[in-house]
């Protein structure tokens, strides 16, 4: 379906993380597909890049932490005039886009948050809440902003556009690894301890993939490189669209519940998560048909929203999953992504 020529775009926020606004992509594709309609968005300028080249939107509105912060009375003012009559949406729903809201001069809508049903389960671990709850993903909670119902998950995948050049760098960075064997590419880091699998696992992980002669490489920012000096270490050493480009010259991505873990799926890799204080009903989950989530059965979980507490269990619901456990979980995507290459032994 096609925009009318008069039509105004809308006007999305949403700040926060690079996952929450990876997973804004494939809703914003949706609503382009079935509605015609195109959008400004207004986020954190570190995210901003996630939008460039994506057909849905027609500009990028990034935000430093002084508009954000110190300024954000007059910066909300100001977005408020600057797109009076335009109708927002809002995906964020916190203090500060309520205060955008209220200067706003044209129709707001806004995403359900599920808040309270949230806070209720993390203390009762109801069943009834735990349905609620997971009966929608994140990126669906998005679109019922716009849509009475949400649409089927698979349609709200995130949709990140790499250019031509961007793939060809990215190719030309694994240049000498060995091709001839699946690729798989790691992401070891969060930015909560509570999330993150022990670096000792990783490390054994990376072990047993060379063992297997299979391709791999390390990807993201940390104070800390998982094998500083391996050249298959690229932490710290890309941008954001060159890290989702690398990602997407991998069979799979190895991830804890990270915002990676969306860029991946937004370029089409598979997933393997590894959640321990964050469950599906938070509505985080990957969810392409390939992707798999691997995790304990334990009954403190989910003991917070985005894995931010100290835990009195030492964080079994992660160290208890062996690099053992992780391969055979990478050796079961393998052959049903990548049939027609050798998998491990």
């Amino acid at each position: 379906m096609s925009q009318p020529s008069n039509a105004r775009p809308r006007i999305v926020f949403r700040l926060s993380h690079l996952g929450d606004v990876a997973l804004t992509t494939g809703v914003l594709t949706h609503w382009h597909a079935t509605h015609g309609e195109t959008f400004i968005f207004i986020t954190r300028s570190a995210s901003a890049p996630l939008l460039d080249h994506h057909p849905a939107v027609t500009r990028v509105i990034g935000l430093d932490d002084a508009a954000l912060k110190e300024h954000w009375p007059a910066t909300a003012r100001a977005l408020a005039g600057e797109f009076a009559g335009h109708e927002l949406i809002d995906l964020h729903g916190t203090l500060r886009s309520r205060v955008l809201s209220l200067l706003w001069r044209g129709p707001v809508r806004r995403s359900p948050k599920f808040g309270l049903a949230r806070r209720l389960f993390s203390l009762t671990r109801s069943a009834s809440l735990r349905h609620t709850l997971e009966a929608t993903t994140v990126p669906q909670r998005y679109a019922m902003a716009r849509d009475p119902e949400p649409p089927e998950a698979a349609l709200l995948i995130p949709r990140i556009h790499l250019t031509e050049a961007e793939q060809t760098g990215a190719a030309a960075r694994l240049k000498g690894f060995n091709t001839r064997k699946p690729r798989i590419a790691l992401h070891p880091y969060a930015t909560h301890p509570a999330k993150q699998w022990p670096r000792q696992n990783w490390l054994g992980l990376t072990a047993l993939l060379a063992g297997s002669g299979l391709d791999w490489f390390v990807v993201g920012r940390d104070p800390a490189p998982l094998l500083p000096g391996n050249k298959r270490d690229f932490t710290n050493a890309t941008d954001l669209r060159e890290t989702c480009a690398l990602m997407e010259q991998a069979d799979l991505l190895v991830t804890g519940d990270s915002g990676p873990m969306h860029l991946a799926s937004g370029v089409g890799t598979p997933v393997a998560a590894l959640f321990g204080p964050t469950t599906r009903a938070w509505g985080f989950y990957p969810a392409g048909p390939l992707d798999r989530v691997i995790e304990a059965d334990l009954d403190c979980r989910p003991c917070s929203l985005h894995g931010g507490k100290a835990c009195a269990k030492t964080h079994q619901c992660l160290v208890a999953t062996e690099p053992e456990a992780v391969m055979t979980v990478i050796r079961d995507m393998l052959a049903r992504i990548r049939p027609d290459r050798t998998n491990p032994a």
